[in-house]
Parts: structure tokens; C-alpha cells; sequence
């Protein structure tokens, strides 16, 4: 199974206040994160994080990090400046192109207004902004392929390639089904 989210900010004790997020300190946060995460990724699965994975680079964001399931595979944000041997992630980079299923979808830690391939259903899987899951509901609304799997938007849980393409395919059926009546 392949998995994306973004966002994760450990230790990042501002976070909580800035994006609102429902937790009493960095611990809470933390753990809740992770066992989100545990709870869906499972060893042999792959996730891509895209960026701001810690806010800083300490030993206790790097145990968060290690206690994570899966194939992680970073996609750089604004705030990673880990230095990685392969001990966390398989690769690091500052921008992907995914291929599944006969689609397309670009990874970046920032959202794009174009993006390869968007005239032709191409996917946008970014982060950055700590938007609320409201945001993707207006993209699909608006005929946008563009998600923000980052966990603000996505209940603190990594969200599967199969969610994200029924989440937009579903939009594409019903507008089909009223176009027919």
C-alpha cells in the first residue's frame, strides 16, 4: 500500500497553537501522530512524507521519526534539514513524479497553481499550507486535482493513493451521473 502525509512538525511545541491543533504539549502531539501512522502504515508499506517532518533536528525527533512503520520516502519542506544516511528515509528530494495505476501524480512540499501534467488529470500531492480537510473538498469541488495530504487536513492519519483517487473519482462519477439525467 502506498501512503502520503505531511506536515508532521515533531517537537514542534508552536505548531499546536498556530494550526490549532487539538493538543495539551508536544508529547500529546507526538504520540498521536505516531500511532496514527502505525495504526495504517504498516513495514512493508511505503509512505511519502511530504516535508516538515521536525521543526528542528534533535535526537528526540529523530526517535519520533525511527518509531515510524514502513518505507518512508521524504520529500523536502521548508523546514528539513535532516541529515540522513538511509537510517530514516530510502531517499530524499525536493520534488517526484509517481506513476501508479496508469496516473500521475507530482509530490512536492509546496502546492503548485500548474503542475506536469494537471491539463491531463495528473494529481498534485503537496503540503505546506496546515489547511483543514475543507480545503480539499473545495479543490474537487473546483475541478483541482490538488490535495494537501498533510495532516491538518487529514485527521493527524496518513492518507492511501486509493482514498485520494476515489476521493476525486467520486466527484468525476457524480458529475457524469448528472450530466446523463
Amino acid at each position: 500500500m502506498i501512503y502520503f502525509t505531511s506536515d508532521l512538525h515533531f517537537d514542534h511545541i508552536n505548531v499546536i497553537k498556530y494550526c490549532a491543533r487539538p493538543f495539551n504539549d508536544v508529547n500529546e502531539m507526538n504520540e498521536t501522530i505516531i500511532n496514527n501512522y502505525n495504526k495504517r502504515v504498516k513495514n512493508n508499506d511505503i509512505c511519502y512524507i511530504l516535508g516538515d517532518v521536525m521543526m528542528r533536528d534533535t535526537e528526540h525527533a529523530r526517535e519520533c521519526l525511527k518509531r515510524l512503520n514502513g518505507h518512508k520516502y521524504l520529500i523536502k519542506g521548508n523546514h528539513d534539514f535532516l541529515k540522513d544516511d538511509g537510517t530514516y528515509f530510502e531517499w530524499i528530494k525536493d520534488y517526484y513524479k509517481l506513476r501508479w495505476n496508469h496516473k500521475k501524480f507530482i509530490l512536492c512540499h509546496y502546492p503548485f497553481i500548474s503542475w506536469d501534467g494537471s491539463e491531463r488529470g495528473s494529481y498534485c500531492l503537496h503540503g505546506h499550507q496546515h489547511n483543514m480537510s475543507e480545503y480539499n473538498m473545495q479543490q474537487r469541488a473546483d475541478g483541482i486535482k490538488r490535495y494537501d495530504v498533510g495532516i491538518d487536513a487529514n485527521h493527524f492519519t496518513p492518507i492511501s493513493i486509493e482514498e485520494i483517487v476515489t476521493f476525486f473519482e467520486k466527484k468525476q462519477e457524480q458529475s457524469n451521473n448528472h450530466e446523463k439525467e
